[in-house]
């Protein structure tokens, strides 16, 4: 049994594009005098696909995540399967009463009470006046509005107004529910009790539609997912394989888009942060994957090369190099030289590499710096080279602090492994 079921569907929309043919003052004024009209505005009519050959099948009783970059089509996508637009072309079959947490409150008319917004809102996603009479109380102590209701809702705080929308919205007993970007509506504790009321309609067998940038909550939520990449069904299946896919495709964007704008010849220097005598002086500096390819966006759990391409200029007895990284924020995370670790270099002369592997980049999303140093053993500096590198690393868990160290929870004493963000 199928909720939801798209064939082939198809949406554009027209952009229209102005040409205000803008002039000078002068050209204006000289034209004038030559009796000239001024130029009136053309306007130019484009289309533009917004879904393309959308087919999807939402088994009845499941919850899924649809997952994209912005513009891809997704808030479009539940505004079809909603009724707020019609298909351009293809078929859609939607069983079951369809309530949507799209755009909280869009209905409502700011000079009417919260009680008559109520009212017409509930009529318009399809309950009697009876229902709504029944479920009056319940939907108004949801939203916490019970001493504000009478009020007209143009005196409402936004936050106000999106809780009373939400109320209604979930209270018109709906088969579908249509979810987008809405679950952190009001504060903390309100919060907690939207997510509590999902809860209760996938443990009653609802069918849920949810679009999110949140992929933990995507994780925690959804029984499958679909990936939407510029208006085409990128992938359709289990969550974490879809999120992962994901993950993984936008982690290669960004890092080519990092080495687009640097050039391959290493990370571009500044001296902003870099100090010493130069009696060794590093050339280069590189961040490398398990490929020993240059990358600058890591998924936790994956290696990370350091290498650090320096030259003496003369003779130099036992130098130390190090590296270190730091938080977005400037904070330490990590900090090793070789003589720390009884590393003994005797003497470099010249040109040369030193690298440094760490087979696990355990550490949580976020942006981070590496730092690398030559000095000697008494900390006498030849070239510091303090967090000029930039790297990032994207984890589709959302945890907090720096460090991710693989972990077991045991739940009634069955063991559950957190799985690597990776």
């Amino acid at each position: 049994m199928h909720s939801i079921r798209l064939e082939g569907v198809r949406k554009q929309f027209r952009r229209v594009n102005i040409n205000h043919n803008y002039q000078t003052l002068k050209s204006l004024i000289l034209g004038g005098l030559r009796g000239e009209k001024p130029k009136a505005p053309t306007a130019a009519m484009t289309t533009f696909e917004v879904l393309k050959d959308i087919t999807l099948d939402i088994p009845k009783g499941e919850t899924w995540g649809i997952i994209g970059r912005n513009g891809s089509g997704k808030s479009t996508l539940l505004k079809l399967i909603a009724g707020i637009y019609k298909p351009d072309s293809g078929s859609m079959s939607i069983d079951g009463r369809v309530s949507a947490l799209i755009e909280l409150g869009a209905g409502f008319h700011p000079d009417f009470s919260g009680r008559e917004n109520v009212f017409i809102n509930a009529s318009i996603l399809g309950l009697s006046r009876k229902k709504i009479l029944e479920k009056f109380d319940e939907i108004v102590s949801f939203a916490e509005l019970e001493d504000f209701i009478d009020n007209p809702v143009r005196t409402y705080s936004s936050g106000m107004f999106m809780r009373l929308g939400f109320s209604v919205a979930i209270h018109v007993d709906p088969d579908i529910l249509l979810v987008d970007e809405v679950l952190a509506v009001g504060d903390q504790s309100f919060g907690n009790k939207c997510k509590e009321k999902m809860d209760g309609f996938k443990k009653s067998g609802k069918t849920i539609l949810l679009v999110t940038h949140d992929l933990a909550e995507v994780e925690r939520w959804c029984d499958g997912a679909i990936w939407i990449e510029k208006g085409e069904i990128k992938q359709v299946g289990k969550t974490n394989r879809v999120i992962d896919a994901y993950l993984t495709t936008v982690a290669e964007s960004e890092n080519q888009n990092r080495l687009d704008g640097r050039g391959r010849g290493g990370v571009e220097q500044t001296q902003t942060n870099r100090w010493g005598t130069r009696e060794v002086e590093i050339t280069s500096v590189s961040l490398k994957d398990e490929n020993g390819e240059e990358r600058y966006v890591y998924k936790t759990g994956d290696a990370m090369t350091v290498e650090i391409g320096y030259v003496s200029h003369g003779p130099v007895a036992e130098p130390v190099f190090g590296v270190g990284i730091n938080k977005g924020d400037g904070s330490l995370c990590y900090g090793v030289n070789t003589h720390i670790e009884d590393i003994h270099i005797k003497k470099i002369d010249g040109p040369g590499r030193v690298t440094l592997r760490f087979d696990r980049l355990d550490l949580v999303d976020g942006s981070y710096t590496v730092s690398a140093a030559a000095h000697a053993k008494d900390g006498h500096p030849y070239d510091y080279h303090d967090q000029m590198y930039e790297f990032s690393v994207r984890s589709k868990v959302k945890d907090v602090g720096v460090y991710r160290p693989p972990h077991t929870w045991e739940i009634n004493g069955a063991a559950s492994e957190a799985e690597a963000a990776g």
